[in-house]
């Protein structure tokens, strides 16, 4: 009996990084065809705006009730190659997003977001430390619908453009308060070793998962050069 339970018990040990990295492909995966679903849809990201530099997905980010509420998602963020992000869209990197002001918008329901990062600035903060949206990085709500222009004085100065899904309606929002920062935890167990969100993203420090082909091919697609350099 004691035999057993040994057994039975390494067993599950054995399998608990295997589950998490399962987890983190799942989110991956999930970052995919959200991407894909919004940029079919003709209220979705405006062409004008998808020259970002990196590109954050945060898949059904929930709401929990803690004093006045708050909210932490977590997904993946891909970049341009290159020190100057025009290469190709390259390996995720985990993200997580934190926050209570955002928080008493989604109702209770599972939001979907989606951060364009749209200055070298913005994106190399990220990759190094936690970065507070509209205090360390300028923000605003993305324009919304494929040929609506980005040509406003609040878009053009913002470093971070932010949209939201719930309930199958997509819209810019305000994520000002709330942080963004690498998830290396969740890089670990997807990646199956340390790698940090820089090394990801500047020094090709893993290859690309399978579970981020969806993900790279939709944005290799909708946006190949980044017209804005």
């Amino acid at each position: 009996m004691k035999k057993s339970l040994y057994f039975l018990s390494l067993g599950l040990l054995l399998s608990l990084p295997l589950f998490a990295q399962e987890k983190e492909e799942d989110r991956v995966e999930n970052a995919g065809k959200v991407m894909q679903e919004i940029l079919k849809a003709p209220d979705g990201i405006p062409q004008s705006v998808l020259e970002a530099d990196c590109i954050v997905v945060l898949p059904s980010v929930l709401k929990f009730a803690i004093g006045i509420g708050g909210s932490y998602g977590r997904g993946a963020m891909t970049c341009r190659g290159g020190s100057t992000f025009q290469g190709h869209w390259g390996a995720p990197t985990m993200m997580a997003l934190e926050g209570g002001s955002f928080g008493l918008q989604l109702g209770g329901n599972a939001t979907d977001f989606i951060l364009l990062l749209m200055s070298p600035r913005s994106a190399q903060n990220v990759l190094v430390s936690k970065v507070k949206i509209g205090g360390d990085a300028s923000a605003a709500a993305g324009p919304v619908g494929r040929t609506a222009s980005a040509e406003t004085d609040v878009t053009l100065r913002a470093e971070i453009l932010s949209y939201s899904r719930a309930r199958g309606l997509f819209a810019g929002i305000s994520l000002e308060g709330s942080t963004l920062r690498p998830d290396n935890d969740a890089n670990k167990k997807l990646y199956g070793k340390e790698a940090s969100a820089k090394d990801i993203v500047f020094n090709k420090a893993v290859p690309v998962p399978a579970s981020a082909k969806l993900l790279l091919a939709t944005l290799q697609k909708a946006s190949p050069v980044n017209k804005s350099k």
